[in-house]
């Protein structure tokens, strides 16, 4: 089973993948996006060339776990994302998946102009992984489901 990580962005938009035996998440690109419809064409592109067969997207939560106005547009685009491609489409708390990779890449003295290169795939990583740990465990439910 190839899983799909995406780590959703208006500006920019993050994917990682899935071994072919679902036990470890790769980065694969960060694509630029103008608007919901070109992330939505690119998304669906992605998953067709990766074959995936189960998308799961980053749920960007409040600390407090309430919804704020980018976890309703990550919400809608999950449906219009559900509905282009065969594959389901499954919302997992990312909460702090980008600031973690923010720091880390500051720790190790990535620069500035690198850093907003590799944001947001290694956040869709990050995404990624932590749902297929969680499954390796028996939680199928991740952290939150729609």
């Amino acid at each position: 089973m190839r899983v799909l990580g995406i780590d959703y962005g208006e500006k920019r938009v993050g994917f990682a993948i899935s071994d072919p035996s679902g036990t470890m998440a790769l980065t694969l690109r960060t694509v630029e996006v103008r608007g919901e419809g070109d992330a939505l064409t690119q998304a669906a592109a992605i998953c067709r060339e990766t074959e995936a067969d189960r998308i799961v997207l980053g749920l960007p939560l409040n600390m407090n776990g309430s919804r704020g106005p980018m976890a309703d547009k990550v919400t809608a685009f999950a449906g219009r994302l559900s509905k282009a491609v065969a594959a389901p489409v499954e919302l997992v708390d990312e909460r702090l998946s980008t600031s973690a990779v923010e720091r880390a890449l500051v720790d190790a003295d990535v620069s500035r102009a690198k850093r907003k290169n590799l944001r947001d795939k290694l956040a869709a990583q990050v995404i990624l992984q932590s749902w297929l740990d969680a499954t390796a465990q028996g939680d199928e439910s991740g952290d939150v489901h729609e």
